[in-house]
């Protein structure tokens, strides 16, 4: 039963990767293009800095905000899952949802071992790309954590993949319920781009806000991974932020099983 199972994920792994092939000159292009607005950040920080005529902001230099916002772009390319959501729900309003209780795999597996297949292909393409771009920026960086601290930041990495998969996931979900979810959908994307770091270091913000914003799994998908390799979580914090991770990952990996469960025993399908 497992060597079954085992060569079933195999395959889809395999086919998921070939797919994501085909189009390679387009997934090359579109992937290089995200490296441009690391310029804008460069000049917008420096005129920030300039402006108000200070060498640190909230604990940060220059140097922090730009080696951040590089770290959380590699965060990013991790626990973003373009189309995760929005794709969910269209499988389930026109039908093709219905797949997936037939084949010897369900739709949480398959859609696990289908962004995995994304992710590795991205970072064939990307890996070039991102040397060159850290190569260029290494003088923004203290340089290299101890290695307790960055196998943190790897294992934080892994962990913000899967959390994103299964909370886009659950997001998904939702569409057993409603047909339509994607002001849903737009208000999420809102307050991930927001609370999840990427647009600035959540420490930043007042303390009620930011124990506010600490309390919601999305700081994991960007911010935690970030700070990790920057030293700016450390000792019991980071272990135990590491700990946190890895529940909400189990609650939303929980949380998606449940949804489809419960979406496919009220999910009525009709026509050929």
């Amino acid at each position: 039963m497992m060597l079954a199972r085992a060569a079933t994920w195999w395959t889809i792994l395999r086919i998921s990767i070939e797919e994501r092939l085909i189009y390679r000159g387009d997934f090359a292009l579109s992937t290089l293009m995200r490296f441009l607005p690391i310029v804008t950040q460069i000049f917008l920080w420096g005129a920030v800095f300039s402006a108000a005529g200070r060498s640190q902001i909230a604990h940060y230099s220059y140097h922090d905000f730009i080696a951040y916002y590089l770290l959380t772009m590699v965060s990013r390319a991790f626990s973003s899952m373009p189309g995760l959501a929005s794709g969910i729900t269209r499988d389930i309003r026109d039908g093709t949802v219905k797949k997936y209780l037939v084949q010897p795999i369900d739709m949480v597996s398959f859609l696990l071992l289908y962004r995995v297949a994304h992710k590795l292909v991205y970072y064939v393409v990307a890996v070039v790309p991102f040397a060159m771009v850290f190569t260029l920026c290494r003088g923004f960086f203290p340089g290299w954590p101890p290695p307790d601290v960055f196998a943190a930041y790897c294992a934080s990495l892994l962990m913000a993949f899967l959390l994103g998969l299964f909370l886009e996931a659950t997001i998904g979900m939702i569409g057993f319920w409603f047909l339509e979810v994607s002001s849903l959908l737009f208000v999420y994307m809102l307050f991930n781009f927001f609370f999840s770091g990427h647009m600035f270091p959540i420490d930043m913000l007042p303390r009620f806000w930011r124990e506010l914003v600490q309390l919601i799994p999305l700081q994991y998908l960007a911010y935690f991974p970030a700070a990790v390799f920057l030293g700016k979580v450390t000792g019991p914090e980071l272990i135990w932020g590491l700990w946190v991770q890895f529940g909400w990952v189990v609650f939303f990996m929980a949380t998606a099983r449940l949804a489809f469960h419960l979406g496919v025993r009220r999910y009525s399908g009709y026509g050929g």
